[in-house]
């Protein structure tokens, strides 16, 4: 199997319009345009998008639906792409568009709602400013330090008291830390972070559950319901949470052209901030985990330096972060970039995973090196996004990631993988790197030989 030591550094001969060898055949009636789904891009997107990159700035592509769109994979061209308004994250900004319209190739079809599924404003990653602003700035002051400091605390007992059942649920001395680990630990932290009551809190595991699917039905549409009664209660009985936050009166306008935020606002707002944030999390935890059980020299250096954890955090997100693509962007005029002409409404997707291995930016990005030191000016990696639709809740997952692990690490000095590295089994999302489990032993097996360090993270699923 490919690796980024291999991909990230070979360069591939320029072809704009072909897609780079072992790409391309999955695309049926579109040869030669890369497919997301294709097997192969799956199982090593390090490598694969690493040989889109080093073909050309913007490669021409194919959507899992067989729609086509722009991929930009360079760190330079990514960063700067997500700061230019000439693009838009909701198609119906774009001038001239219309739900009918057949002239934006890129634009999904717009179906029937998902029956159950709530129809709710405050989606942030789907709209567009002024609308985007008026919600955002009261939901950014409610991520603020001060609130995520004050959140750590409640997360440190989450997962200590996570870890103290952790030995109960190993079957044969092996346990999963995906399922009893790292996704219990992010839905608990949320509903602290909102202010849901205890007795609702079964409500987050159904929804968690329909996620984890792939759908939103009945429990979403009931945790939507719950949403919007707390922040109706939030509304005469403030409190120190996310809902109570946004609701605060010197943050619940959104200035010239805004007004109240309404509780339909702030249910569709909550419910969007921890779709985005749950899984993400979650699989930054095990990805980490990972990462950190197959570098023990890396490992080791946390262990005599824990000041390192934040600095290693921005490494883990850089070198095994769980989300590769974002989502789509649509250009309002046309223009060209990188010598490449883009349509007015074609769709572009920025390419976080060769982003963030690019050797433009990051010498030997192959190398997981939790010591490693931004070079120039801008993000040392672009994993949660850039610019005014950045990821909302990055400090609290930076704050969660480094929390779990270091935990994890400190309780069990004597952990290991459960199965070979390769043998680990991830879901086959083209936007993201999501392990399906996470088998560990949490004591040694007895005398078993270590296994070599892979190269990267193509070689560890």
């Amino acid at each position: 199997m490919p690796t980024p030591a291999t991909a990230a550094t070979t360069a591939v001969p320029p072809a704009r319009e072909a897609a780079p060898a072992g790409l391309g055949e999955h695309a049926g009636k579109h040869p030669g345009e890369p497919d997301l789904m294709d097997p192969e891009l799956l199982a090593d997107p390090f490598g694969g998008y690493g040989r889109l990159r080093e073909q050309g700035p913007i490669v021409r592509g194919r959507r899992p639906d067989g729609s086509p769109v722009w991929l930009v994979t360079r760190h330079d061209d990514v960063r700067e792409l997500l700061r230019d308004q000439r693009f838009v994250n909701c198609p119906t900004s774009v001038p001239g568009w219309a739900a009918e319209s057949t002239e934006y190739a890129g634009v999904p079809e717009r179906g029937p709602a998902e029956p159950g599924r709530p129809q709710l404003p405050g989606s942030l990653p789907d709209i567009d400013p002024p609308a985007h602003t008026r919600l955002r700035r009261p939901a950014a002051r409610a991520f603020s330090a001060r609130r995520l400091q004050a959140l750590r605390p409640r997360v440190e007992r989450i997962a200590e008291h996570l870890l103290d059942a952790l030995p109960g649920c190993a079957v044969g001395g092996v346990v999963d830390l995906v399922e009893h680990y790292a996704y219990p630990l992010s839905i608990a932290v949320l509903g602290e972070l909102v202010g849901l009551p205890e007795a609702d809190r079964g409500l987050w595991r159904d929804w968690s559950a329909e996620q984890a699917a792939g759908r939103a039905g009945a429990a979403t549409a009931a945790l939507a319901d719950r949403l919007g009664e707390l922040a109706a209660r939030r509304r005469a009985e403030p409190a120190d949470d996310l809902v109570g936050a946004l609701l605060r009166p010197d943050e619940a306008t959104g200035g010239a052209g805004g007004g109240r935020i309404t509780d339909e606002e702030v249910a569709g707002l909550v419910l969007a901030l921890v779709t985005a944030g749950h899984a993400p999390t979650a699989d930054l935890i095990g990805n980490g985990a990972v990462a950190l059980l197959t570098h023990p020299g890396e490992r080791a250096r946390l262990d005599a330096d824990p000041a390192l954890w934040p600095r290693a955090v921005e490494e883990l997100v850089r070198w095994c972060g769980p989300v590769h693509l974002t989502g789509l962007r649509w250009a309002t005029e046309d223009l060209t970039f990188r010598d490449t002409r883009i349509r007015r409404g074609e769709a572009v997707q920025l390419v976080l995973v060769a982003a963030n291995f690019d050797p433009r930016r990051h010498p030997h990005p192959e190398r997981l090196d939790l010591t490693r030191e931004p070079v120039g000016p801008g993000d040392q990696q672009l994993g949660f996004g850039h610019g005014i639709h950045s990821c909302l809740g990055a400090g609290l997952a930076r704050q969660e990631a480094e929390v779990a692990l270091a935990a994890l690490l400190r309780r069990h000095p004597k952990l290991s993988l459960a199965v070979a590295p390769d043998q680990l089994e991830r879901l086959p999302l083209p936007e993201g790197w999501r392990l399906r489990r996470l088998p560990v032993r949490l004591e040694p097996a007895g005398l078993e030989p270590a296994s070599p360090e892979p190269a990267g993270p193509g070689a560890v699923g």
